[in-house]
């Protein structure tokens, strides 16, 4: 018998040979694996050839196994209860709502809106733990670097399943006392004579500014800082303007909006994604269809 190579052999043959070693004929194998009589056919003579044995006499009566056949039956069936016992081993994993979830999303997102929601799916999914990451880089789920990411950027990749579930609101905002101490902004050019507070790699807000006719650069920020929580506390410390996500604008009643309804700021799109394993993963499915429920409330 030649030696098997266990990367090339196709261990669903197995199947079929201990269906026609029990069923005494192709045609009962077929019946039992549900499929046809010229397939469970092939099936042995391709095991057949592989292993370089004859494992069965055709008769008219059926199928004769050989004494080669009679002694590989065991081992056989041995893969046969082998692969069982990794079918519910794999059946109990997905079916259980036990174990971890890793969530990311951009900061003002994970420091501001997750936790309260994240506190009732405690309650809702008890034996759910989450592991969040607060990054605003993307994270590629598929070198599954997270199971679900909240993110402000449609995911790309077609293996993903992704959600639209809402629009986030952006604008303009200072401190009263900011403003107390400043000019009048009555249209967006004013903005410019004001202190900004921006990104410092991040160039979104440049290019708003010039696509409204005002080419500046980073100078124009008297603060420059790609994290968006350190823009917000600026912000609420009183330091200048700033471009604030709604959600965040509305935990401080002395922020207030700037140029509301003059500034074209557009809303940017939230989506939920996910591995394409929700479809098996009951784990990573309720946490999921939770914050797939949950979000679009408290945006």
């Amino acid at each position: 018998m030649p030696p098997i190579n266990p990367n090339t052999f196709d261990w669903s043959l197995i199947r079929s040979f201990l269906a026609a070693l029990d069923q005494g004929s192709l045609l009962g194998a077929a019946r039992v694996l549900k499929t046809s009589q010229p397939t469970l056919g092939r099936h042995i003579a391709e095991l057949e050839a592989q292993w370089g044995v004859v494992l069965f006499e055709r008769t008219g009566r059926g199928l004769v196994p050989t004494a080669t056949a009679l002694q590989l039956a065991d081992a056989a069936r041995g893969m046969e209860a082998g692969a069982l016992q990794l079918t519910r081993v794999l059946t109990g994993a997905q079916a259980q709502t036990t174990g971890t979830v890793r969530i990311t999303a951009s900061q003002p997102v994970a420091v501001q809106l997750l936790p309260p929601l994240l506190a009732r799916m405690r309650m809702a999914l008890p034996d759910i733990q989450v592991e969040l990451v607060a990054s605003n880089q993307v994270s590629n789920l598929l070198r599954r670097e997270a199971d679900i990411a909240v993110r402000m950027v449609r995911p790309e990749q077609g293996t993903l399943v992704a959600k639209k579930i809402g629009d986030v609101g952006v604008g303009a905002y200072a401190h009263r006392s900011y403003l107390a101490r400043h000019s009048a902004i009555r249209q967006p050019a004013d903005l410019l004579q004001h202190d900004l507070i921006g990104g410092d790699t991040d160039t979104a807000i440049l290019r708003g500014f010039l696509s409204m006719g005002h080419a500046v650069g980073p100078e124009a920020f008297v603060l420059r800082t790609d994290d968006l929580i350190v823009q917000w506390r600026a912000v609420r410390a009183g330091l200048g303007i700033g471009f604030v996500a709604d959600y965040m604008a509305r935990t401080e009643p002395d922020v207030v909006p700037v140029l509301h309804g003059v500034l074209p700021v557009p809303a940017l799109p939230m989506w939920l994604a996910v591995h394409r394993e929700i479809r098996t993963n009951r784990r990573i499915r309720a946490a999921y269809n939770f914050l797939a429920d949950a979000l679009p409330q408290v945006i």
